[in-house]
């Protein structure tokens, strides 16, 4: 196994943990709230917005591990028609578009993002956490699936991505 394939199965596997962690603060924190709300009759503050941000990193970061592990949803209709060179032809450009909306939309836009609400002190409303924290998984993940189209790029031009 190459340096590159050990390298990228321990960083899939990070993400993994990672992805679980937020899953289960996330079920934690709703199952919290329907707690006070039914059985205590009042609501924690902070539950709701907490569940928002989980969920976001969540999405975003699972977009990004599903990118890597090429499990992302596809239709693939117009692309099992094609012939084999056709189809390492439409790999490659497919996963160039792929990195060039990371580098563009995710990376330079939400550093972007994270710079100005940073810069701007904006904070979450009830966790008086700074946004640009929240936002901050948008680049980060946009790093990680740059990284995946750079690996798979290499896979398919060493001929062993054929889907």
């Amino acid at each position: 196994m190459k340096k590159a394939d050990i390298l990228f199965e321990k960083v899939c596997r990070i993400m993994e943990i990672i992805l679980v962690f937020i899953f289960g603060l996330l079920v934690i924190d709703v199952l919290s709230q329907v707690f006070s709300r039914y059985v205590l009759n009042t609501s924690f503050a902070f539950t709701e917005e907490l569940a928002r941000f989980s969920l976001i990193w969540l999405s975003i970061l699972g977009a990004a591990y599903l990118s890597g592990k090429r499990e992302h949803l596809s239709m693939d209709f117009l692309y099992q028609k094609f012939s084999g060179k056709t189809k390492k032809k439409a790999l490659i450009f497919i996963e160039i578009c792929i990195l060039l909306f990371a580098l563009v939309v995710m990376v330079i836009g939400g550093f972007n993002l994270v710079y100005t609400t940073l810069h701007l002190g904006q904070l979450s409303g009830t966790l008086r956490i700074p946004l640009g924290y929240i936002y901050a998984i948008l680049p980060i993940s946009g790093l990680f699936i740059m990284c995946f189209s750079v690996y798979h790029l290499g896979k398919i031009n060493a001929n062993e991505i054929t889907e």
